[in-house]
């Protein structure tokens, strides 16, 4: 893992956001103007593996090259996915909360609904036009206030600062209310791509019948006029009958495929909440293997690294072709300070990765680096950086690199690898010093030179 689970208590991503297009929540106008938000981004190739794989054929239905739509992982229990630019956002908490892949799968569908029909561009303009209604509203209040205070009618003026105060409630129920007709636009093309495929429908209709259950648990009857989008039942009630007409509706889940949905359940309840969370995300099969993956990691988690290897081992015993058995057994090494031996089980969980994960890659060459040996830098050099040839948005990657150029003693190589560390982690004033530091070492336009004149003369677009 790069800029994984453990390391999220102490990093935040900062995503510039813009505009998203969420399937359960809005983002209120304010937020959407700030233009910046920050979000806990976790990275895991399991998981990446996983919703990749999930989103390949949905995308291809779509019309989108999947090579040129990031997937990205927020570490939020909440059960929520948006889409920004080319990228769709998915909490963890959807797929935790997801008891099958064809419910993940139908939440994926109706996102590249919303980036297929090109939603944010136009919710853009919409957001302009809204913008102008409550300018046009607060001027024309504005005007009749003035009028009152001439006259001397305070009941006029008193109507001028109504029209003032709700020009932006006009608004809003505008934006809103274009917002509700793309959902309703984005589950239809989901029922699309999802028959394309031969993929169950079912799973999208659990999604929102879920959603409605909680509506009704919380208590909270959500105002359809001060909403982005339509209510749960509304959405059930629309949907259900053209669901049920798909040839592919009592299709169910392969069980590989089933499997490596519960092993990724597992591994969030893990990290987010221990073996409790294990336990109650697999309540009826406390034994089976999902639930001992999760149970080996959280017991890694609490500080009994050879107990967590005796359970790792297990599984491994039982399935030795899973990389990210292998992957867990590294990660425990690692945390024991048996960086070499984590190096040898993160090779192993790279040769059975079909994923190809830039990850895995740099994961082995990081261990390589932890471990000291000032032979062995050399290789994980090249181990690290043909994870980023794979992997090129990975932070922590750079980070190791650096450390290795630096035990080599090429001192330039690793300001100029720091540079590009915290390029990528979205700190752009420490990337611009490292990489005048590191220019300053390289003769003038050789290729590292001009890697370093990259970062200094690309400008950041601010909003």
């Amino acid at each position: 893992m790069a800029i994984g689970w453990r390391e999220l208590a102490r990093r935040a991503f900062s995503a510039t956001l813009g505009i998203v297009v969420a399937l359960t929540t809005a983002v209120p106008v304010s937020a959407q103007s700030a233009g910046r938000t920050r979000l806990p981004i976790v990275r895991d190739a399991e998981i990446e593996s996983l919703i990749r794989d999930y989103s390949t054929p949905i995308l291809r239905a779509a019309g989108l090259s999947p090579s040129r739509v990031d997937i990205v992982l927020v570490n939020d229990l909440a059960f929520n996915a948006f889409v920004a630019g080319r990228r769709i956002f998915i909490n963890t908490g959807t797929i935790l909360n997801s008891e099958t892949p064809n419910e993940t799968i139908g939440v994926i569908a109706h996102e590249v609904g919303h980036l297929a029909g090109g939603h944010q561009e136009r919710l853009r303009d919409q957001i302009a036009r809204a913008q102008i209604i409550a300018v046009v509203a607060g001027l024309l209040g504005a005007g009749v206030a003035a009028a009152g205070a001439a006259s001397g009618s305070g009941s006029l003026a008193g109507v001028g600062g109504g029209l003032m105060t709700s020009g932006g409630g006009i608004a809003q129920r505008s934006l809103f209310a274009y917002q509700r007709t793309e959902e309703v636009t984005a589950d239809r093309s989901a029922l699309v791509y999802l028959e394309k495929t031969q993929q169950s429908p079912k799973g999208l209709l659990d999604s929102f019948e879920g959603l409605m259950r909680q509506n009704m648990l919380s208590g909270v009857t959500p105002n359809i006029y001060l909403s982005s989008h339509p209510a749960p039942q509304e959405r059930l009630g629309r949907l259900q009958e053209a669901a049920k007409a798909s040839p592919y509706y009592g299709k169910k889940d392969a069980p590989a495929l089933q499997l490596r949905h519960d092993l990724a359940r597992a591994k969030i309840a893990a990290y987010n909440g221990g073996a409790t969370q294990v336990r109650r995300a697999f309540p009826r099969d406390q034994l089976g293997m999902a639930s001992r993956y999760g149970d080996a990691i959280a017991t890694h988690l609490a500080g009994s690294p050879r107990m967590a290897l005796d359970k790792i081992d297990r599984l491994i015993a039982e399935d030795g072709a899973n990389p990210w058995f292998q992957e867990v057994r590294g990660e425990v090494l690692m945390a024991s300070g048996r960086s070499e031996e984590a190096a040898a089980a993160f090779s192993r969980a790279e040769k059975l990765d079909r994923s190809n994960s830039g990850l895995l890659k740099a994961s082995v060459g990081q261990a390589i680096v932890t471990g000291g040996n000032p032979k062995r830098m050399p290789e994980a050099v090249a181990q690290i950086e043909r994870g980023l040839q794979t992997d090129p948005n990975n932070s922590t990657a750079y980070e190791f690199l650096a450390m290795a150029y630096g035990k080599m003693g090429e001192i330039g190589a690793a300001e100029l690898a720091t540079a590009e560390g915290y390029w990528q982690a979205g700190n752009f004033r420490q990337a611009k010093i490292f990489a005048a530091r590191a220019q300053g070492k390289f003769r003038p336009n050789s290729p590292q030179w001009l890697q370093a004149q990259d970062i200094l003369t690309t400008k950041i677009a601010r909003k």
